[in-house]
């Protein structure tokens, strides 16, 4: 079956329990327009139940009740209150929390309820306060182990600086770092597994993990990685699919796909089934239900779908079909009927003396991430009804890469900024904003812009630690600037940087370079800020874009450096590989169309050396590798240039003009000729 509503947001759809065995289970969905659907489905078809009046958007939706007993009591979190509804649709609970800030997650267990806003986690038992933390970054989820099967209460904050937080009461008991941003936290099999203490937990970048949580120290027990660049995960869920008595995983991703994992018998996961769906999807439940973000409801099943029949069946479901075709057709024409009475009230609306403006207004779901594989950002952009076209302004250069499940036409206009969609690669140091504007399908035309901030250093992304063997460069700040003044300067500077300074008088950020694994660690104070990399460039990028933020301030800065030498050689190892990868690909594709003719002379490719033969046979898989990775070569030109005009700009020399020298060594590569270069120069 499939059904529309409104926009929705992670984890606003539950499956309600069953009142009796093998009786039909009904859905219920809470959406932007802050709608409340209750709905069964009989032959196929959806069948409401109740529909509350629209309200406050619904960020969370969960089901609750007395422990121990049928959790059929529907939660809703809109803004800063609490809303409760019986199976009928009957409210019976309105708690305004008067947290500053919207509700983001949530979760019930009998009276205790988990809240999180933004930075803040609240825990209420009975709608009375009981405990309170503020985190150092923004919480994405919150759950908590089964009370009735752990010996305390035992929350866990999901944290976008890659750590779950486990709490005692209002303090952190301990800290788990995770391999990416934690986007959503599910109880693995539904109950915490054998031990109740199981969690499941999904990233933002796509990868999926499992983590005992005991009372002292965490068991990691296993993770799944993201080899085929798939998008981030939204929604868990556990189920007995496979009908071997083990339940197997459902998982929502934002790039559409559902996919159904077994456990074997090491207890490790195994992809059985995937589905592409068109939009991001941010709740599944078992009964395989799936609800993607622009509000499409969708019912998969484990039936076959066309079972084998005898003449009688067939007449029946002919007869059921042709039903549902007539029932199709008059909700057809009664929906044309009401469009075209909307369009002339429109028409007359628009036409009077005292009509406003009244452009319809549309969602946008959007993202905008750092993909660690290919050092590029992804932007997705989805909207309620078909997009018509995007218009990307940068006014930055950025390069466009080629994405296969992108169905978009790109069209380039030539004018001061480039054009770009949605997979996109920054250059550091050149820093500014990207702008979608964004043209549904709908009439009158209307627009809607959306911006993003391309950072100094954007292709940075955080990280829990990083190798202090490397020999580093040392960049040293100290000033009359206040602790928050800094910080508001590392955010502009950096990527997953969280907004708000974090609780004490000194922090710590590490950071890779996702393109060139360079690293970068940042500690500063009120008064003082020192950030040390191994690659210079970076360290240069920081020195120009701090001095510029702290004389638009009116700051004094004293900046000092310690510049290490081997650095540089240190830094071109790095990216030796990449740069003989990228000039190898180049000279293979560049001999494919001569190598073809030859083989269409010759007849066949006997005559060829083993290592042409090979380039032919992969000629294809070539192409379309080189095609993804435009600009990829002289991106790295590019790098080394930087690397070594900053090298000698710390020493006071400028070397521009032997540029020109530095990129006839690189067309005739030699690492060590390009070493001896640096050296000499």
């Amino acid at each position: 079956f499939h059904l529309t509503v409104g926009v929705t947001s992670q984890k606003t759809m539950k499956l309600l329990p069953a009142s009796r065995h093998r009786a039909a289970q009904k859905v219920v969905i809470g959406d932007h327009d802050g709608v409340v659907l209750c709905f069964g489905v009989k032959k196929g078809e959806a069948v409401a139940v109740f529909k509350t009046l629209p309200g406050q958007k619904i960020a969370r939706l969960e089901l609750g009740g007395v422990l121990n007993t049928p959790q059929e009591k529907i939660f809703i979190a809109a803004g800063s209150e609490i809303r409760g509804f019986t199976k009928r649709g009957k409210q019976f609970l309105s708690f305004e929390t008067n947290l500053t800030e919207s509700i983001k997650a949530m979760h019930i267990s009998g009276s205790d309820l988990f809240l999180s806003a933004s930075y803040i986690y609240n825990h209420y038992c009975d709608c009375k306060d009981q405990h309170y933390y503020l985190s150092a970054d923004k919480i994405n989820d919150v759950i908590c182990l089964p009370v009735e099967r752990v010996p305390q209460i035992t929350p866990i904050l999901a944290c976008q600086d890659r750590v779950l937080r486990v709490l005692q009461g209002s303090d952190v008991t301990y800290e788990i770092e995770v391999p990416g941003p934690p986007a959503v936290l599910a109880l693995h099999n539904g109950n915490g597994g054998n031990s109740g203490e199981d969690l499941l937990f999904g990233t933002a970048d796509g990868k999926l993990g499992l983590i005992q949580i005991t009372t002292s120290k965490p068991v990691h027990k296993w993770e799944v990685g993201n080899e085929r660049k798939r998008g981030g995960i939204l929604c868990i869920d556990s189920f007995d699919i496979m009908g071997d008595g083990v339940k197997d995983l459902l998982v929502g991703r934002d790039d559409g796909m559902v996919e159904v994992y077994s456990l074997d018998n090491t207890e490790e996961p195994v992809l059985r089934f995937d589905l592409a769906l068109s939009e991001s999807v941010t709740s599944t439940d078992w009964c395989v239900t799936v609800l993607i973000s622009t509000g499409w409801v969708t019912g998969l099943t484990t039936e076959p779908v066309h079972k084998e029949s005898g003449p009688g069946e067939e007449l029946k479901i002919n007869q059921e079909m042709q039903s549902k075709i007539s029932s199709l057709r008059n909700e057809l024409e009664h929906l044309q009927y009401k469009v075209l009475q909307e369009r002339e009230n429109y028409q007359q609306s628009s036409q009077s003396s005292k009509a406003k403006s009244a452009a319809p207004p549309f969602s946008i779901n959007d993202k905008f991430t750092l993909n660690k594989d290919d050092a590029s950002y992804s932007l997705i952009l989805e909207v309620q009804t078909a997009i018509d076209n995007v218009l990307i302004q940068s006014d930055v250069p950025i390069d466009l890469l080629d994405v296969d499940k992108n169905s978009a036409v790109v069209s380039f206009s030539s004018c001061d900024s480039e054009v770009s969609d949605l997979l996109i690669r920054s250059i550091e140091g050149q820093y500014g904003t990207l702008q979608a504007y964004v043209t549904p399908r709908i009439q009158p035309k209307t627009c809607q812009v959306r911006q993003y901030h391309i950072k100094p250093l954007s292709l940075h992304q955080r990280t829990h630690c990083i190798d202090h063997s490397r020999p580093m460069n040392t960049l040293t700040l100290t000033g009359q600037f206040s602790f928050a003044e800094v910080h508001s300067w590392v955010v502009f500077c950096l990527p997953e940087v969280p907004e708000k300074p974090p609780a004490g008088e000194c922090v710590t950020f590490h950071f890779q370079n996702t393109f060139l694994d360079t690293q970068l660690e940042s500690v500063y104070r009120k008064g003082e800020g020192v950030f040390k990399s191994d690659n210079i460039s970076t360290i240069s990028i920081l020195k120009d874009v701090l001095s510029k933020e702290a004389t638009k301030r009116k700051i004094n800065l004293n900046i000092s450096y310690e510049i290490n030498e081997v650095s540089v050689r240190h830094t071109l190892m790095l990216i030796h590989p990449k740069l003989e990868y990228q000039l190898l690909l180049a000279k293979k594709v560049q001999l494919i169309d001569a190598l073809k003719e030859l083989q269409v002379h010759e007849g066949n490719t006997n005559f060829l050396i083993p290592e042409y033969r090979c380039i032919l046979e992969e000629a294809d898989h070539l192409q379309e590798e080189y095609k993804k990775q435009p600009a990829h070569l002289e991106r790295l030109y590019g790098m080394i240039t930087d690397l070594f005009i900053d090298k000698f700009k710390f020493k006071g020399t400028n070397v521009k003009t032997k540029v020109p020298l530095l990129l006839q060594i690189l067309d005739s590569y030699d690492q060590n000729a390009l070493i001896a270069f640096f050296d000499a120069a």
